[in-house]
């Protein structure tokens, strides 16, 4: 090892490429040939779990006892009071925003940086969504400009803490206290996630779940209800049964509201259960591996790894997000710089598209329906009130890694590193090809 290369490897810095390497979309040796960890673990504690319940012939959670089990241990987990399992984590906003009463007429403030459930939700109760512009540097909605999009119609705030890190809910709940507002935690991506040293999701009058198959915490599909009201669970229990409450017999068919079969099965808990068992193991190595990568590609001109608000104690490191800065790259395009990643092994994403600019979003604000519901000057002026240029500018620039790739060796993550700087030295040969 040269002297260099030691001081490099000493100081945490990936070891340098050969400089006469070439890129691998150009004909040289890729950085990486092996894959990345795959997803989701199991062995034979899910397959144990799934069987229990196969042969119990209680399938779903009425007459089973793995949801309330699951219920009841993931509450512990978050050190909350009430846990509410539902099919999916859109089951569990669109339980929240009804229990809460939300409807026609209201306005309900987003973040236009989130996956599109979070819009869903509130078109579904043809609600108003209002778009709160995001801080380009944590990737998630700038609470310091959630007071001024409040008005007499908002009815609930709603931030997501984006790929498992804290949206800044100092702010955001200082807000809703002066306004009365309720605050639903979008906590989808963020299981363990803490704000200090509160567990994402217990803050708010209620946090949403998700279980998918991409997610931290996985049962194929799931999703959960978080809160310590005692009245706002029965309602959500109560709605996501159908109108039914807890205690009604099978054979009494009187509802106590109008609701939905959004239940989740015994199998899918008996999983989660079972999941449940890796998840504090996988999110420190995620923790401990996000650190020493963001060290290293924080050295790199044109990379800037997501910061987290100093509130926020622990991400769930749901995603490794970062901005990439193509002036820096020999003003290579993002396209072609996640090509020339991917054929160094190290895949990656370009990430959300601004979701205030869709046009389904348009087309459902110019409906009959919103049109029989809102004054014409108030939805006239919806998109231009809208406008979020700072997300606009995150959705050109934005790069993401998944949570898999954090759950190997450290020497991973220096591979990782090694991939974009080979790629940032060399990015004048890669800008004068056409890839």
């Amino acid at each position: 090892m040269k002297r260099r290369e030691f001081v490099a490897a000493a100081a945490g810095a990936p070891l340098a490429a050969k400089p006469d390497g070439k890129l691998a979309i150009l004909g040289g040796a890729p950085v990486r040939r092996e894959p990345f960890p795959s997803w989701p673990v199991s062995d034979t504690r899910e397959e144990k779990a799934l069987l229990d319940v196969l042969r119990s012939g209680h399938w779903g959670r009425l007459g089973g006892k793995a949801v309330e089990q699951f219920e009841e241990k993931y509450a512990r987990l978050l050190d909350a009071r009430h846990v509410l399992a539902t099919a999916n984590g859109t089951s569990a906003l669109f339980t929240s925003v009804n229990a809460l009463g939300i409807g026609p007429g209201d306005e309900v403030l987003v973040p236009p940086y989130t996956f599109v459930a979070t819009i869903n939700i509130v078109l579904l109760q043809y609600a108003l969504p209002v778009f709160v512009d995001t801080d380009i540097e944590t990737f998630q909605m700038d609470a310091t400009k959630v007071a001024a999009k409040v008005t007499d119609r908002t009815a609930a705030i709603v931030p997501v803490h984006m790929a498992g890190g804290a949206a800044n809910l100092d702010t955001i709940l200082q807000v809703a206290r002066d306004r009365k507002l309720p605050v639903i935690e979008d906590a989808c991506q963020a299981h363990l996630g803490e704000w200090r040293g509160r567990k994402l999701g217990t803050l708010g009058a209620t946090g949403c779940f998700s279980f998918q198959a991409s997610k931290n915490l996985n049962s194929g599909e799931g999703g959960a209800v978080v809160t310590s009201d005692d009245g706002l669970i029965e309602r959500c229990y109560t709605f996501h049964n159908n109108g039914r409450g807890r205690r009604v017999a099978s054979y009494d068919f009187s509802y106590r509201q109008g609701g939905a079969n959004l239940r989740l099965t015994e199998f899918q808990a008996a999983i989660l259960l079972s999941q449940m068992s890796r998840l504090e193991e996988q999110s420190r190595t995620r923790e401990e591996n996000a650190k020493y990568l963001s060290s290293m590609l924080e050295k790199i001109p044109g990379i800037r790894p997501v910061r987290n608000y100093d509130g926020c104690s622990r991400s769930a490191w749901h995603l490794f997000m970062l901005r990439y800065d193509q002036e820096a790259f020999a003003g290579v395009k993002r396209e072609a710089f996640l090509k020339a990643l991917a054929a160094e092994g190290v895949p990656a994403s370009s990430g959300y598209r601004p979701l205030n600019k869709e046009p389904f979003l348009k087309a459902a604000i110019g409906s009959k329906a919103y049109r029989r519901i809102y004054p014409e000057k108030l939805l006239q002026e919806w998109e231009e009130k809208n406008h979020c240029p700072v997300n606009d500018r995150l959705c050109d620039q934005a790069v993401w890694l998944t949570q898999t790739m954090l759950l190997g060796p450290r020497r991973d993550m220096e591979q990782i590193a090694e991939a974009f700087a080979k790629i940032q030295r060399q990015a004048g040969s890669l800008a004068r090809c056409k890839t």
